[in-house]
């Protein structure tokens, strides 16, 4: 998560970058006169300006929203895979303690196993012994 929040920390300081950037061309270069007066110059393209400024304005509010909305679903979708996750360890350390435990008793039960072989073979021998 570190690198997450780093990248995003990093991506917000070269956004506000730019618009201090793009604010002091604008001041400097007096941009919005420069517009204006070119648009005073050639009425005729004025006609579109309103619709190109509510466009955008529009637009910017809309990829806001779609923004914030994948934005909810990413963390949705993160805490869903922590959870999963933590699910997975949780039964993959039960299925080594099964596995453990089976082993310890089979060992048990092998030990055990010798064990009555060689009673077995010991009252055979006594047996083939006795006669």
């Amino acid at each position: 998560m570190k690198v997450h929040s780093s990248r995003v920390v990093r991506d917000l300081i070269i956004l506000f970058a730019a618009i201090i950037f793009v604010l002091i061309l604008s001041y400097f270069f007096d941009m919005f006169t420069l517009i204006v007066r070119f648009l005073q110059k050639y009425p005729d393209k004025v006609i579109y300006v309103d619709e190109v400024i509510i466009g955008l304005l529009t637009l910017s509010i809309g990829l806001s929203i779609f923004a914030w909305r994948r934005w909810l679903e990413l963390k949705k979708e993160t805490s869903q895979r922590i959870r999963n996750q933590e699910e997975l360890l949780r039964i993959t350390a039960t299925q080594a303690e099964i596995e453990r435990i089976i082993g310890k008793q089979l060992r048990v039960d092998m030990d055990q196993m010798k064990q009555d072989v060689r009673e077995i073979l010991q009252l055979l021998c006594n047996k083939h012994k006795n006669i």
